[in-house]
């Protein structure tokens, strides 16, 4: 059995004005859907930016098949930095060793004639590349990668804001006036054309203490930035981390490419193997562009 939900909606923009609907249907996954949930769906569906309120009125669930298909991404874009032997993601901390445990020579004893495998070792700090931080990472009693549900870095609706050239305190302004909520979002600062240089690790870009209560508040899920870090690292305070990831909000740094995705209408993906006891891991970061 499948399930759509019709009803009526009025939305405002930050900006002034709004829109209205009637009798707007849209496929569900199941036989009920709260409002919330439902006005976040709608806001994301339409790809609508700087709203500002939405109404929901009139609500039916209908038992009829969905009138969309499965949906089929048009393209993928890379976000994460390629990880090999020495690579130096962070100031202070190695670079991974990235060896045969078995090679493939070695293999032959093991095998079938005419079959060879390698078997790579890794050792590494957990930061290292575009990785991911959830609540463990900061709080001793936070959720782990065990712990996290998949949904929580996987597939979400997401925005791009973009600093500007020299631009290191990325503050609030950036922020307000965006559909924030239920959506990953991503900084760009163009920092990625550092990387693997000293210059990497030098002052910069971060998001700033206050913009850092805005998300939180403005219930967005994942924030992620191509830099070396999101906090400001010229002192040992992390107040960014210390906001987001106590409110459950996962952090991707170093993260690349933001110039090739759009500001909005595409989903983002970072997710990490279920690891016990870490709350960072590198993960193959991604952008999908809709049709």
């Amino acid at each position: 059995m499948s399930y759509r939900v019709q009803f009526d909606f009025e939305i405002g923009f930050s900006n002034g004005g709004g829109i209205q609907g009637r009798d707007f249907r849209l496929d569900i996954d199941a036989a009920d859907i709260a409002d919330r949930d439902l006005a976040d769906y709608l806001v994301a569906d339409l790809r609508l930016l700087m709203v500002e309120s939405v109404s929901i009125r009139n609500k039916r669930i209908i038992a009829e098949p969905h009138k969309r298909g499965p949906g089929r991404a048009s393209a993928y874009i890379d976000l994460s930095h390629t990880i090999e032997n020495g690579t130096l993601t962070h100031r202070g901390l190695p670079g991974p060793l990235i060896c045969d445990y078995l090679t493939r020579e070695a293999s032959r004893t093991r095998y079938a004639p005419g079959y060879e495998f390698q078997i790579a070792r890794v050792d590494m700090v957990v930061n290292t590349g575009t990785y991911i931080d959830c609540p463990f990472h900061r709080f001793a009693d936070g959720k782990d990668w065990s712990q996290m549900p998949i949904d929580s870095c996987a597939d979400l609706d997401t925005v791009v804001v973009r600093a500007a050239p020299g631009e290191l305190a990325v503050g609030i302004e950036h922020f307000r006036g965006l559909s924030l909520r239920g959506r990953a979002v991503l900084v760009h600062t163009g920092w990625d054309r550092h990387w693997g240089t000293p210059d990497y690790f030098g002052a910069h870009p971060f998001v700033t203490e206050q913009a850092a209560h805005y998300l939180r508040d403005s219930g967005t899920r994942l924030v992620g930035i191509d830099s070396m870090n999101i906090d400001d690292t010229r002192d040992g305070a992390r107040p960014v981390h210390t906001t987001l990831l106590g409110a459950g909000i996962l952090i991707v740094e170093h993260l690349c490419n933001l110039a090739a995705v759009p500001d909005a209408g595409f989903s983002f993906t970072a997710l990490p193997p279920k690891f016990r006891g870490v709350g960072t891991f590198p993960v193959r970061a991604m952008a999908r562009l809709r049709d």
